[in-house]
């Protein structure tokens, strides 16, 4: 890619420019910017956040399994690991400091929208 040419991130960000504000400018995103969520809302997102990496690990595996060739299954599976053995440890730790334990992060379901999204994710995964 030539320097003048604009990333893969800025070209996406164009293609769905209404899209992208809507998403950093919902007011979640500007509550937590400004520090004026409430606790048990921000606590609430890290354990949906936690069930979240839970799936996308999954979604890791999908693609270390569907992968064509053992080249293209390196990166999915790096990032499986990745996201599994380190990931999800600094997300417990950080869930600590938030006084959460391992324990309530873990007995705590998954929201509609987190469900729906990571299964969504899933699903096109295997019909892809």
């Amino acid at each position: 890619m030539g320097g003048n040419e604009p990333s893969i991130f800025e070209r996406l960000k164009r293609s769905c420019r209404d899209e992208w504000q809507a998403y950093v400018g919902h007011d979640f995103v500007r509550r937590i910017a400004r520090g004026t969520l409430p606790e048990d809302c921000f606590r609430h997102y890290l354990i949906q956040d936690y069930r979240f990496l839970i799936h996308f690990a999954r979604a890791y595996a999908l693609a270390a399994y569907k992968a064509d060739s053992l080249e293209d299954m390196r990166p999915a599976a790096a990032s499986l690991s990745a996201t599994v053995a380190t990931e999800m440890k600094l997300h417990l730790d950080y869930c600590r400091g938030w006084g959460l334990s391992a324990a309530d992060v873990e007995a705590v379901p998954e929201a509609a929208a987190t469900l729906a999204y990571t299964r969504y994710v899933l699903e096109r995964g295997m019909a892809g």
